[in-house]
């Protein structure tokens, strides 16, 4: 199964045949998430768009806003597929973003202010593969806490499958899922990590503590101590080489 990995380019391949592993299983709807602030999500995108290589003119390409959309098209004029931004428009503009000859759809960096959009053309594009990279779909201030906020977790935002993850918790530990494994913790021990727990479905922040501060994968116990571990700083360099 797959490592934590060292550099950005590892993870990015990484990420790339787990998507792949996902297709060939039947997913059709996937995420995948690299959760640095640091990032760039345009050389993350053109890193990550070799994956789709064999679909050529078959791949639609989405942006969230028209901005970054006619920033693609400049930057990316010799490539074989169309670009389109998510846009705010009428569900009968949105129509006309999917046609018949499209295959897959790649996402990029879609926010929780597209989401109604998102979940429109999702809808349009029916039972064809879609892939998210680095979404931002989840914004309590956007979507909301509420009824109808929990009705569209349901109805949409759970259906897709976190295929890749990868994000630091603090700065010795990581959160890691790499399709079809399982979700994994990741911490820091004499400048090196190791997996110190798999789990089936993503861990809560409060799961992630415990196992952190026990340092296992065991369950609660009225001896739990109070203090978590002490913080390294090497999961910084971590950051910082993933980032180069």
């Amino acid at each position: 199964m797959a490592e934590l990995p060292k550099t950005l380019e590892e993870a990015i391949a990484q990420s790339r045949e787990a998507v792949k592993s996902a297709l060939a299983d039947g997913v059709t709807r996937i995420q995948v998430d690299f959760l640095f602030p640091e990032l760039k999500f345009m050389p993350i995108a053109e890193q990550f768009l070799p994956l789709f290589a064999e679909y050529e003119s078959r791949l639609k390409v989405f942006f969230a806003d028209a901005g970054a959309a006619a920033l693609a098209r400049r930057d990316w004029q010799d490539v074989p597929f169309k670009v389109e931004d998510i846009g705010t428009g009428r569900a009968t503009s949105l129509q006309t973003k999917i046609q018949p000859e499209d295959e897959i759809f790649l996402f990029i960096a879609p926010t929780s202010v597209e989401v109604p959009q998102l979940e429109k053309l999702c809808e349009i594009i029916d039972t064809r593969p879609i892939v998210l990279l680095n979404p931002r779909l989840e914004d309590s201030g956007v979507v909301g806490i509420g009824y109808a906020a929990r009705e569209t977790r349901r109805r949409f935002i759970s259906t897709i499958e976190s295929c890749y993850y990868l994000r630091p918790v603090d700065d010795e530990s990581a959160l890691f899922r790499c399709y079809p494994g399982q979700w994994e913790v990741w911490l820091e021990s004499n400048n090196e990590y190791q997996k110190i727990a798999e789990l089936p479905k993503r861990p809560s922040g409060d799961e992630i503590d415990l196992i952190l501060i026990k340092g296992q994968p065991t369950t609660t116990s009225e001896g739990t101590p109070a203090k978590k571990p002490s913080v390294f700083k090497s999961l910084q360099r971590f950051i910082k080489a993933l980032s180069n």
